[in-house]
């Protein structure tokens, strides 16, 4: 990881790019979506305070368990301008979300759970289908591997590509 002597007060994109291992592409991304800022020096370049490789990096931590980006961005927000997040900011954001990850991990184990049930049966209205047909609402109405639309009292199906082939 190249090093930034520490008389360099103000970074490039290019060396928070690669102190912080994020592409330039990203940084650019995350400065839209409000995560972390720059100044525009006279010639339109982009310049970093060093606390934004801190700002980066708790970025990228909060990303890897799923925290949505609008929820870290509020999170930072929180903090002081042009300080870096310290353990003990970490410490109580995370402990916030949680509740969300457990709530969330708890959805996925349902998910996994009902996909051998699901997976490869092709049809909407099982009562067992809990992944594309929760409750069984498309069976009231429908029966089938495909959902119908109802017109003029015909159906036909929605969706459908080239259902109707002529014979050669």
């Amino acid at each position: 990881m190249p090093q930034i002597p520490e008389k360099i007060h103000e970074l490039t994109v290019g060396q928070l790019s690669a102190r912080s291992g994020a592409a330039v592409s990203a940084l650019h991304f995350y400065e839209s979506k409000g995560l972390i800022s720059s100044r525009r020096t006279s010639g339109n370049q982009r310049r970093y305070t060093r606390d934004t490789l801190r700002r980066v990096a708790f970025v990228r931590a909060a990303q890897r368990v799923g925290i949505p980006l609008a929820t870290i961005r509020d999170a930072l927000a929180e903090l002081p301008e042009e300080r870096t997040p310290t353990h003990e900011d970490w410490a109580r954001l995370s402990e916030a979300w949680r509740s969300e990850l457990d709530e969330r991990i708890k959805q996925l184990n349902r998910l996994r759970d009902h996909l051998t049930d699901c997976i490869g049966c092709g049809c909407l209205s099982l009562d067992t289908c809990v992944l594309s047909n929760p409750d069984d609402v498309f069976g009231e109405r429908l029966t089938g591997s495909r959902l119908m639309a109802e017109q003029s009292g015909a159906t036909t199906p929605q969706g459908a590509r080239g259902t109707a082939r002529p014979a050669t």
